[in-house]
């Protein structure tokens, strides 16, 4: 089992196919094909099947994934290992929030990877909380409030947000005044979090029994607006919608205590370059 054979799977998961494969790593589709045959010759397996619209990863292919991002990171970190100076090489997996709105962090990254021309980034956007280490990941943005894990993780940046609900909503059911009254109310969240609520110098957590949860921050935008109940939302996501009449703030007496926007990477070993340039350009580049 070769290395770039490897190496070369790992595009074709990542790019759905070897046409877009091929064209990140700069190679021809046919040199991409004959590394894909020999390695499932190597393993005695179909890792992927060919279709018209691209390639599919076969259950074989999922569970060698894993591994095989494995070995191609340990790769680069062994190349970065070997050059502490010059320009930054091999790839970057970042898994960042899809819903980060005026954030601009996909803006952000698009220019990490102008300035860096010789490092394949590739950012997956998602809500929901990834495994860093079991998925692949050398970096996660994360907003909102970390919990207590053996990530190392960094502040970039503060965020502020509120309790809102739709009109609709509020003149249906009434508005809440304190959070006891949230237990008489529909509440909608990511499913799993707590809500940190400051009252003077004392923080009150409230933990919402949801009728509605979504691991999408626009899907739970989307929820309020309709009319579905509460939902503690950051500024850049509700901000707009509280401009045009669309949400209202709720319990404003009972702030939520400012959040942030993290960096987080996997334990264990010292940064590599590639991770800490990133971490120093969105420092400089993100309000």
């Amino acid at each position: 089992m070769r290395l770039e054979d490897v190496q070369t799977f790992v595009a074709v998961a990542e790019a759905q196919g070897i046409t877009g494969a091929a064209r990140r790593l700069g190679i021809s589709k046919s040199v991409v094909s004959r590394r894909l045959l020999r390695l499932e010759e190597a393993l005695k397996v179909r890792l992927v099947t060919r279709t018209s619209r691209g390639a599919l990863i076969t259950d074989a292919g999922e569970t060698f994934r894993e591994h095989a991002i494995r070995i191609a990171n340990e790769c680069d970190a062994a190349q970065e290992a070997l050059s502490t100076h010059g320009e930054l090489k091999g790839r970057l997996r970042i898994a960042a929030p899809n819903s980060s709105g005026s954030l601009e962090l996909a803006v952000a990254i698009a220019e990490f990877a102008i300035t860096h021309p010789a490092l394949h980034v590739h950012t997956s956007y998602s809500d929901r909380i990834v495994d860093l280490v079991g998925e692949g990941y050398d970096v996660a943005l994360r907003v909102g409030f970390l919990a207590d894990s053996a990530l190392i993780a960094q502040r970039l940046s503060a965020i502020d947000g509120r309790m809102v609900a739709s009109p609709s909503y509020l003149a249906m059911r009434g508005e809440p005044a304190s959070p006891d009254d949230l237990m008489n109310h529909d509440m909608i969240s990511q499913g799993t979090e707590t809500w940190p609520l400051q009252h003077g110098d004392r923080v009150i957590v409230a933990r919402p029994r949801a009728r509605f949860t979504a691991d999408s921050g626009q899907a739970l935008v989307d929820a309020a607006i309709a009319g579905l109940g509460v939902v503690m939302l950051p500024d850049f996501l509700a901000d707009e919608h509280i401009a045009t009449g669309r949400l209202r703030r709720v319990m404003s007496n009972f702030p939520m205590p400012q959040a942030a926007l993290f960096v987080v990477r996997p334990p264990g070993r010292r940064a590599p370059r590639k991770v800490s340039a990133l971490i120093e350009f969105l420092r400089q580049r993100l309000p």
